[in-house]
């Protein structure tokens, strides 16, 4: 499993701008400065006729400085998730949503492009689609046992790989990471939910693609979202093939799972189903 990589934060410090404040005339600083600050600031830092440089420097750099404050205190207080499976009732309803292209469930279809707008926001040099996470979904668990989920994005049933304690030929046997906390066994490991992730990998990954507060494997939008914080994980750009063939590998190394995702990707963007030679045994 790959390692994700967080993007390096850029500071501007106020003495940085005063000095800039007093290389350039008073209106071009203004102008400049404006065209980076939200609107609402910009009349704060219109120069008035009778002001001289140094004034408007303060004022410029004061009004950077509470707009960068304000971002840093968002950073600063977005609590992460907290990492856990959810209890829920069993009579839950099946989500009726309209399905989308190749009779993708709808529900599904929500929670994948949920991802892809919270990711292009997050990290735009990404360029993930909401198709890639459908190939994924697709392959790993044909989207929650065919959309059996509720309107919330919860499997009516969850959603487990088989026990990785070696008796499947061709598994790894993967001993216990999480006390049972997450795939429901001790002494080894399954895959879990939707999207299919080892209880450790989810830990580390863990996103809440729902807004709750919490980052469940078993939900669709959690999940979704953080599939793709995953693929995106150490700077790939999945615009790139070579780059998004490097991220599905991570998932399963295997070329012909990669073949499966990207055929399933391109089918849910076309309409039109993938050949069987597209799609080999995995």
């Amino acid at each position: 499993m790959g390692r994700h990589r967080k993007p390096s934060s850029v500071n501007i410090g106020r003495s940085s701008v005063l000095a800039l404040s007093g290389l350039l005339p008073a209106g071009l600083v203004a102008v400049a400065g404006a065209s980076d600050l939200d609107p609402a600031l910009q009349a704060d830092i219109q120069p008035s006729p009778e002001e001289g440089i140094d004034a408007l420097g303060a004022r410029l750099a004061a009004a950077l400085d509470e707009t960068a404050g304000h971002a840093m205190a968002a950073q600063r207080f977005a609590a992460p998730p907290v990492v856990k499976t959810v209890a829920l009732p069993e009579n839950r309803v099946r989500a009726d949503l309209p399905a989308g292209p190749l009779g993708i469930p709808g529900v599904a279809v929500a929670a994948y492009q949920n991802a892809e707008k919270t990711l292009l926001a997050e990290n735009p040099e990404c360029g993930m689609s909401w198709s890639t996470l459908a190939g994924i979904g697709r392959v790993e668990s044909t989207h929650a046992f065919g959309g059996k989920a509720d309107a919330d994005g919860n499997p009516l049933t969850p959603v487990y790989g088989p026990v990785l304690d070696g008796s499947l030929s061709g598994n790894n046997v993967i001993h216990d990471s999480d006390d049972g906390a997450l795939d429901g066994l001790s002494g080894y490991d399954r895959a879990i939910g939707p999207m299919q992730f080892l209880p450790d990998t989810w830990k580390r990954y863990a996103a809440d693609g729902n807004g709750d507060g919490i980052a469940d494997p078993q939900n669709l939008f959690d999940a979704a979202l953080t599939a793709g914080k995953y693929l995106c994980s150490g700077g790939l750009n999945m615009r790139d093939l070579s780059q998004q063939t490097r991220a599905i590998l991570r998932y399963n190394n295997s070329m012909a799972y990669v073949a499966n995702v990207m055929a399933w990707a391109n089918s849910y963007n076309n309409g039109v189903a993938p050949k069987p030679a597209e799609l080999p045994r995995i």
